[in-house]
């Protein structure tokens, strides 16, 4: 009989542990990724395999107004609690300029691995060896989800500005906009999905940036020179 009591305790116990660490939490964080290697290259964006140019990145710059642009999304509790969203690993402005870099990789690019520093003036487009620049603002970023029953409903919506430059002849090249938004339904919740949705938004605004047949021109024309 003691025996049984016991082994009853000890199972209280660990349901409501576990349900302590299932609950409601002050902040998350995710991992915001981009992995180009089953990305669709468009057959007009695709590099020329003999050119040596190299293509640099800047970080992108946050222009969401915001008093902390570290926080990238809120998770809706089912009692009306909000609570942030943060980047795990690397910051949302990097995240995007490194998912730009791979793009430009699986399209046959020759890509530098620093990141420049670059406010998208003219006048300030940074010295070097590489032929183009590509910087960029955010718009807009937000990775969501409000919880439910019987399910949760995840959304990631993202604006961003992108600016390509020569940086041999220090001259703007183009300037385009691009957004991507997301929704999903599922019934489990977790840091993983969150952070899913996000890689999904940032992989369909990269992608949408190198659809504009312009972007491919502009790039080719100046490599060539």
């Amino acid at each position: 009989m003691k025996i049984n009591r016991i082994l009853k305790w000890g199972l209280l116990i660990s349901i409501f542990s576990f349900l302590g660490c299932t609950g409601p939490r002050s902040l998350y964080s995710v991992n915001m990724y981009y992995d180009a290697e089953h990305a669709a290259i468009p057959a007009y964006l695709k590099a020329d395999i003999t050119s040596s140019a190299i293509i640099s990145v800047a970080e992108f710059t946050d222009k969401r107004q915001m008093d902390d642009r570290l926080v990238i999304g809120r998770v809706v509790e089912k009692d009306g609690m909000n609570n942030l969203v943060f980047p795990k690993n690397i910051k949302a402005t990097k995240a995007i300029s490194n998912g730009i870099k791979e793009y430009l990789r699986k399209a046959g690019y020759k890509v530098a691995d620093k990141i420049e520093p670059w406010d998208l003036k003219e006048e300030t487009i940074p010295k070097g060896d590489f032929k183009i620049l590509i910087g960029g603002n955010i718009d807009e970023l937000e990775i969501s989800c409000r919880r439910g029953f019987p399910s949760n409903t995840y959304t990631a919506n993202m604006k961003l500005t992108i600016v390509f430059a020569d940086m041999a002849k220090r001259k703007i090249l183009y300037q385009s906009k691009v957004e991507s938004s997301y929704t999903k339904e599922h019934v489990l919740f977790s840091e993983e999905n969150l952070g899913e949705q996000a890689g999904i938004a940032l992989g369909d605004a990269i992608e949408k940036i190198f659809e504009d047949k312009a972007v491919a021109q502009k790039i080719k024309e100046a490599i060539a020179q």
